[in-house]
């Protein structure tokens, strides 16, 4: 029986694992599982014989283990089917598994907009009434932390529905990361209040404030670059400002967002004041002082 490598994202590997097994005629629940110390040849060898009732199988946790080689022979021959929890191998072992082995990957959502449509198709799944608004404050919160979402819904199960975003930030009690781009997006707009917000929230969660400013001169520097060409090109989608960038879309498409608010005047201003504060904090000027002036004045 071959070998079943479950890789990727944890909570999705679990849930992968459970349903494959399923389908195969093995409940999950019923299989032997081993994790930690217990991975070890000694001890897995005498549940890798067929039963007298059929297949069998075992599940082999690799979470904090180094197997060796001599242990991963052991369970690629194995006459009995051998489901491992392996999230991220290293390169000679997603080898072996490819080459040897049954894969299921599981990769996670990463966008925000991604977690959130995945928070609400398992709240769905688990019968937990959750609105639109509720599940995009999840997935601003935990960001791709699924087990840490997994949680709280298991908690909201519990409680009586429908569940609007205001009644789980009272069950979740946490404020959402900051957003160096939403900060820098509210200050362009003219929206101080959400702009500081964003910032103190960054700096909240223990956010270096000179590695802060690096990342406001980066993204700074980005839609100075984004205003030009939008400048000589007039409209450009995200995909072709990514491409002429060289970044990510993601970063191109908020560095659109922001630019299509300045002209090169007001960029010019900008820049010089993110130069101002720059040299400011490097004197030793109070960093979080410093910076929350800056983002009131980028949003004059």
């Amino acid at each position: 029986m071959p070998l079943i490598a479950f890789t990727g994202n944890r909570l999705l590997a679990e849930e992968a694992l459970r349903n494959t097994l399923r389908e195969r005629g093995l409940n999950p629940r019923n299989l032997p599982r081993f994790g930690g110390e217990d991975v070890d040849a000694p001890t897995l060898e005498p549940h890798l014989i067929p039963g007298l009732f059929g297949d069998g199988g075992v599940i082999v946790d690799f979470a904090g283990v180094k197997p060796d080689k001599a242990l991963l022979e052991l369970l690629l021959s194995a006459p009995v089917t051998v489901a491992v929890l392996d999230e991220a191998p290293p390169a000679t072992r997603a080898k072996l598994y490819a080459a040897r082995a049954e894969q299921v990957a599981s990769a996670a959502p990463s966008r925000p907009a991604e977690v959130s449509g995945w928070v609400t198709q398992y709240a769905k799944k688990h019968k937990v009434a959750l609105d639109r608004e509720a599940a995009a404050y999840l997935a601003e919160v935990f960001g791709a932390d699924l087990t840490g979402i997994a949680g709280e819904l298991t908690k909201l199960a519990l409680l009586d529905g429908p569940h609007t975003r205001e009644a789980v930030q009272r069950v979740v009690g946490r404020e959402p990361p900051g957003d160096s781009f939403a900060m820098l997006g509210a200050a362009t707009a003219g929206r101080p209040g959400e702009a500081v917000a964003q910032l103190r929230r960054l700096l909240a969660s223990d956010e270096d404030p000179f590695k802060l400013m690096g990342a406001v001169v980066w993204q700074y520097s980005l839609v100075a670059r984004t205003v030009a060409l939008l400048q000589q090109e007039g409209r450009m989608n995200e995909a072709a400002a990514a491409q002429r960038l060289g970044v990510k879309p993601y970063p191109a498409k908020k560095a659109l967002e922001v630019a299509r608010k300045l002209n090169e005047a007001r960029i010019r201003t900008h820049l010089n004041r993110i130069l101002d504060a720059d040299l400011a904090m490097k004197r030793g000027l109070d960093a979080g002082v410093t910076l929350e002036r800056l983002i009131v004045q980028l949003s004059v």
